[in-house]
């Protein structure tokens, strides 16, 4: 029998996963209408009234839910954790890509720095897939922090033109 082998690999995944969610979570319920980050730049210079379309403020409201359901994941779910990550991933991305392509070039330093994030989060979850350890699980942790600064950056920015979202 070898010394923690088996035993520890469980515990890892579902330490990755918790960090996972745990630090996920801030992006879906730390980006309302906060007033905290400033970003140079971040907001197009002539906003029109008709930029923040009823339809673009639905797909800021499904960009939300998308990265939101990153969140719901359980810490119990173990390997599969990670098989669930990368489908609600795919799905962050896709929203993302529609948001952006919807809105014109309006918010694209945000939309970009987000795109970005996620791209950065997707290599890290597949290391941590591919080489279960501290480390993979720390590069994790580190890209969703960044996803969660370029939603809230985004979302602080499309707030203005699309209240609640």
């Amino acid at each position: 029998m070898k010394p923690g082998g088996n035993v520890t690999t469980p515990a890892r995944w579902r330490f990755a996963a918790a960090g996972c969610g745990v630090a996920l979570l801030t992006v879906a319920c730390g980006s309302g209408s906060s007033s905290g980050t400033a970003s140079g730049g971040s907001s197009s210079p002539a906003a029109s009234p008709s930029a923040a379309s009823s339809a673009l403020c639905a797909d800021a409201a499904a960009l939300r839910t998308a990265l939101g359901k990153l969140t719901s994941i359980q810490a119990s779910a173990g390997q599969g954790a990670v098989s669930e990550v990368k489908a609600d991933l795919a799905n962050a991305k896709t929203a993302t890509t529609k948001f952006a392509n919807d809105a014109k070039g309006e918010w694209q330093p945000q939309t970009s720095a987000l795109k970005s994030a996620l791209s950065s989060l997707e290599t890290a979850v597949q290391k941590l897939a591919a080489n279960p350890s501290t480390t993979a699980v720390s590069g994790v942790v580190t890209a969703v922090g960044q996803v969660s600064t370029a939603a809230q950056q985004l979302f602080a920015a499309v707030g203005k033109d699309c209240p609640g979202t």
